[in-house]
């Protein structure tokens, strides 16, 4: 029996759908999107729900259709020179990987004949493998090393999904959006820095659509982690030999510090519990010579060899004790949230699909870092509703489950340690003196687009209606209501909450 609110990756079971089903809800998608654009009638017998695309897939074809891309012809080609793929190969991160994944996916005697492509973040093909027939069928359809394969070019597909859903994505015959490619399917996975969780790039096997074997997703999202594996000890080994480099340099420091690598891993520390990691700032360090972090207060900073030397700040002579008797920069840090919360302005960037961002400005210091795809989601549902909503709201909210509450609480604590007093629980919300915004992308289907999340995905229509606004937007235009010297001055009206899950 399952936990209550135990999250679990487990493919959905149903029946999968036939080529010609898909080809039937393709056609009849593009038929309803034309006559919508005409100002038709677009009444017709209700298909059965077997018979709609895949939410992602759906919502896919709709933000392509807003985009204008023609379902027979796609968009020009984008295609890198020989210099600039070998510069995106070793800037990449994959190359150490890439004996691991030839290895899984591959050298596999008993599977059909298939394409491997690896990507970068940004969908260009760097390296492409695989058996020549189909790799010169593939090439007809502009799929081959330097191209770029996204959405905006080349409609909806595998690589195109998983980089925008951060999750392994199956993309099968016609439920490619330009014609041209639904006689193949393909799976895509993605690939995460398991040092910054930045995503860097995603593994896609590719073949003909006749050939599909229902094990490859599961194949593909296998030999991501074993990608991530390998970066991972990788990282370790380096976290390593920072450690052993610092130890010298920290006993001959006066007072606290710690060593933190590029990503803020901690490598070593004297004199206070080191965390895990450190918070480190997006845009990085700038030239000012005290930074203040959410975990530690003000620091002074200095540059090492792939890494940071952090030294807290010790309070001033005659600074109040923290309760108990406790004093330096750990008894401090409630203190300094509590006073960051006043007045604190807090301004969720979401502007670019794939990297949010949080940022802080406050009485007690700056401070700004990305955030994981699950921090971003719960951050807009609290931005969007100041009023705050319960563990089993927030789980319905992401979820479609009210009893997945364990999970929400569990996420909410991290976001805590270092949101401190900006967050306020039972309900969970925003504090009430912080001014909260919201930047959102130009396209409302670029909303947070690895989310799955049934209140995001409705906000994302709310947003494209125009029925919604985030906070921090200015209010829609209207007819402005005649004067009334009278009547006190109306408050700003108040973003559009999300609809309860």
């Amino acid at each position: 029996m399952r936990q209550p609110g135990r999250q679990t990756r487990r493919p959905e079971r149903r029946t999968p759908q036939s080529a010609a089903e898909l080809a039937r809800i393709h056609e009849r998608a593009l038929a309803e999107a034309a006559a919508r654009s005409a100002n038709r009638d677009t009444a017709a017998p209700e298909d059965p729900p077997f018979l709609q695309p895949r939410p992602e897939i759906g919502d896919s074809w709709e933000r392509l259709r807003r985009l204008g891309l023609d379902p027979d012809s796609g968009a020009d080609a984008v295609h890198l020179g020989p210099a600039e793929i070998e510069h995106l190969r070793r800037s990449s991160g994959l190359d150490p990987v890439l004996p691991i994944l030839r290895d899984t996916l591959v050298e596999q005697a008993d599977q059909p004949p298939l394409i491997l492509a690896i990507t970068d973040a940004d969908g260009h093909i760097l390296w492409q493998e695989g058996e020549r027939g189909l790799r010169r069928s593939a090439e007809r359809i502009g799929f081959l090393t330097g191209a770029r394969w996204v959405e905006e070019r080349v409609g909806t597909n595998g690589i195109a999904a998983a980089l925008r859903a951060r999750r392994p994505m199956h993309v099968h015959s016609a439920e490619h959006y330009l014609r041209s490619h639904q006689s193949w399917t393909c799976v895509a996975a993605p690939v995460c820095d398991p040092g910054t969780g930045r995503l860097i790039g995603a593994i896609n096997l590719s073949g003909p659509a006749h050939s599909v074997r229902p094990y490859l997703l599961q194949l593909t999202a296998t030999a991501a982690k074993l990608a991530e594996t390998e970066l991972r000890a990788r990282r370790l080994e380096s976290l390593h030999h920072l450690r052993t480099l610092a130890a010298p340099m920290l006993a001959r420091v006066n007072g606290p510090a710690l060593v933190v690598d590029a990503a803020g891993w901690t490598a070593a520390a004297a004199g206070l519990p080191p965390p895990p990691r450190l918070r480190l700032p997006t845009e990085g360090w700038d030239s000012a010579a005290v930074h203040w972090l959410p975990s530690l207060g003000e620091c002074v900073i200095e540059p090492l060899a792939d890494g940071w030397l952090v030294r807290p700040v010790r309070p001033q002579d005659g600074a109040p004790a923290a309760p108990g008797g406790a004093d330096g920069p750990e008894a401090n840090t409630a203190g300094l949230l509590a006073e960051q919360a006043e007045g604190a302005r807090l301004r969720l960037d979401l502007r670019r699909p794939g990297s949010p961002e949080l940022s802080v400005r406050g009485a007690a210091g700056s401070w700004s870092h990305a955030l994981s795809p699950r921090h971003a989601e719960l951050l807009l549902l609290l931005a969007t509703d100041r009023d705050g909503l319960s563990a089993a709201q927030l789980a319905g909210a992401l979820f479609g489950d009210p009893g997945r509450t364990v999970t929400v609480r569990a996420e909410l604590s991290r976001l805590r340690r270092y949101l401190g007093g900006l967050l306020a629980h039972r309900p969970y919300r925003f504090a009430e003196s912080v001014l909260v915004s919201v930047a959102g992308p130009e396209d409302p289907y670029d909303l947070l687009p690895s989310s799955s999340a049934p209140a995001v995905r409705r906000l994302r229509t709310g947003l494209a209606d125009g029925t919604v606004r985030l906070p921090g937007t200015p209010p829609l235009p209207g007819p402005r209501p005649a004067a009334d010297a009278s009547a006190p001055a109306r408050p700003r009206s108040a973003p559009l909450p999300v609809p309860p899950a």
